[in-house]
């Protein structure tokens, strides 16, 4: 286990709940249930104050426990890197201006390669041109591979960073776990439907929240758009695959963490996409994404699911969907019960432990709905029954387009965007000849105490 360093500063992930004078913290993901040490809890305490990492050995390797587990996260200030240890990496198709755009609003990097992927008009300022257009992994390998510096920072043509954007992904790479920084990426404001609808749902912007990424978690990938990584982790991966047309970025960070190394996700630092311009470019593109789905499945078996459920509610919902309400409100009494008082047991208080139940299984319906939106809605129209199931799910649709001025549209685009990614999912698994990500995968609600 690799220390943190001396003079880190941390913030518990905003999940995590702390119970009996600190001494019980519970969050992660997968859940994670650490209990601490009075000397264990006074560390903790004194970084919420606001102290760091100082230099006892024991208070570094729990500092990295923390962080490893995904119960809280670092806040690195200043470090050995600057944008001079940088390499800007634009891969671009037909887009000559906003390649040029990307170019100007970064800082004083090392240096700016521009990789042209077959564009009909040869871009005069591209470091390497291909004659025909091979993908974005193949752009973004051929550029990093020219690179000679330490750190490689892909943005594409549509993006545009902050002035500042490296100022808080940088210092994360002063500990020699880390492999990549992702910023977040927010869709550009504008006019219209689909800008303010990408302004609250893009399918790029990972939240408000930092967090180490894992699969099957809260941040279970970060997009290529804006990345920075480290060059000997890209060489030692090999870096991104050239046959996936979409979903490369979710490759790579996974073979990034297979082969032990950590990918942050870091908010602070801020990029704008341009959106797409109209309804059909748009759902176009909600389409392509779906298509990733079954390839990656393929590559990594387990992680591309469309639900992950326990036994019993899996029995809980299924007894609710097929019209057996008193059955299935039975089903979760029983489970609701026997899980409150297992985490009692645990050690957390038993309101507490009601509040987490119910939460959870309110969190299992929301997941359902949209599975039911995304990819089996095909299946559900077959039958009266389960076309009132689908109706059903559309209602947590409705409930988050209330809040918007023009709810009819924002409405519309919402389950729009589900359906246009699940006609993806299920054109990949067609053609790839793969169910994966159309099945649920069984979970197990055990809160791991370690």
């Amino acid at each position: 286990m690799q220390p943190v360093r001396p003079g880190t500063r941390l913030i518990l992930d905003a999940q995590v709940r702390r119970f009996h004078g600190d001494r019980i913290l519970l969050g992660g993901a997968p859940l994670r249930l650490l209990r601490l040490s009075p000397a264990g809890a006074g560390y903790l305490r004194g970084w919420l104050a606001g102290k760091p990492v100082g230099d006892d050995q024991g208070e570094q390797r729990l500092a990295r426990r923390l962080i490893d587990a995904g119960l809280a996260h670092p806040r690195p200030v200043g470090g050995r890197y600057s944008a001079t240890d940088v390499t800007l990496v634009v891969p671009v198709k037909d887009d000559a201006e906003g390649a040029a755009a990307v170019v100007n609003a970064v800082g004083n990097v090392a240096d700016r390669i521009v990789v042209d992927d077959g564009s009909a008009v040869p871009l005069p300022s591209a470091a390497v041109r291909h004659e025909r257009p091979r993908g974005p992994a193949a752009a973004r390998n051929a550029g990093w591979r020219l690179a000679r510096t330490e750190l490689v920072a892909f943005l594409d043509a549509d993006t545009r960073p902050a002035a500042d954007w490296l100022d808080a992904v940088l210092p994360h790479f002063d500990d020699p776990c880390v492999a990549a920084v992702a910023p977040r990426v927010r869709s550009f404001p504008g006019e219209g439907g689909i800008a303010r609808y990408e302004e609250d749902r893009s399918s790029l912007d990972m939240g408000a929240e930092p967090g180490r990424v894992q699969p099957l978690s809260r941040i279970g990938y970060v997009p290529s758009a804006a990345l920075v990584v480290r060059r000997s982790a890209l060489a030692a991966v090999g870096g991104f695959d050239e046959d996936l047309r979409y979903g490369e970025d979710v490759d790579f960070v996974w073979r990034l963490i297979d082969a032990g190394y950590t990918v942050r996700y870091e908010p602070a630092s801020t990029v704008a996409h341009l959106p797409r311009p109209d309804v059909r470019s748009w759902l176009r593109q909600r389409f392509d994404y779906g298509t990733s789905a079954a390839p990656l499945a393929q590559r990594h078996p387990g992680r591309l699911t469309c639900a992950q459920l326990t036994l019993s509610s899996a029995l809980e919902w299924g007894l609710a969907a097929s019209g057996f309400a008193p059955a299935a409100a039975a089903v979760a009494l029983v489970d609701a019960t026997r899980t409150a008082a297992r985490l009692r047991r645990r050690g957390i208080p038993g309101d507490e432990s009601w509040r987490l139940v119910l939460g959870g299984s309110a969190a299992t319906g929301g997941m359902l709905a949209a599975a039911v939106r995304r990819g089996w809605w095909p299946l559900a129209v077959v039958t009266r029954r389960g076309r009132r199931v689908l109706l059903a799910s559309l209602l947590p649709c409705l409930l988050e387009a209330a809040k918007h001025p023009k709810s009819v549209r924002w409405a519309a685009l919402r389950i729009a965007d589900d359906i246009a990614y699940g006609v993806g999912v299920w054109v990949g698994c067609l053609r790839y000849r793969t169910p994966d990500p159309l099945l649920p995968r069984r979970y197990r609600f055990s809160p791991r105490t370690f």
